[in-house]
């Protein structure tokens, strides 16, 4: 079972390198048949639970369509994002359960710099994990955003 110490490394190192906009790496932390989810809400109190027949805001199995979006985004070819927001991810509260899954708190501060406007995305992070030759990779990654009203388009690396 991955150790908390581990877990926190993980998790900090994943939004050090959105932030940083290493791409590469980022997307070497997560298996190749990875799900990354980032469920709607169904209510004011209720997010949706299967991504196969519900609304989700981000849905991707496998890493090859995360890499597709990773590849959009750097080509330029992606109008929304263009230019890139900048981002600081903080994560906090991180807790791995007895089954090794790992639940933690997150806010990432993002800037706009073509409208000049801030906003804050905060909420949890669920992860799986799964031990990847010499060490953990993500293999599902649920994103549940807290503050859902989006002043404009939410991206991947935004989260």
């Amino acid at each position: 079972m991955i150790s908390r110490e581990e877990a926190h490394d993980l998790i900090a190192r994943e939004g050090m390198f959105l932030d940083q906009r290493k791409w590469d790496e980022w997307l070497a932390l997560f298996t190749d048949d990875v799900v990354y989810w980032v469920p709607a809400w169904r209510d004011e109190v209720t997010p949706t639970s299967d991504p196969q027949s519900e609304l989700s805001l981000i849905y991707y199995q496998g890493r090859h369509n995360l890499e597709d979006r990773v590849w959009r985004v750097k080509s330029g070819l992606s109008i929304a994002s263009t230019p890139l927001q900048r981002t600081a991810h903080g994560v906090s509260n991180i807790f791995v359960s007895e089954d090794g899954r790992i639940h933690a708190c997150f806010t990432v501060h993002c800037y706009n710099a073509r409208r000049q406007e801030a906003h804050v995305f905060f909420g949890h992070y669920d992860y799986e994990l799964r031990q990847d030759g010499a060490g953990w990779k993500i293999s599902k990654k649920t994103t549940t955003i807290l503050n859902d009203r989006i002043p404009a388009v939410a991206d991947f690396y935004m989260l």
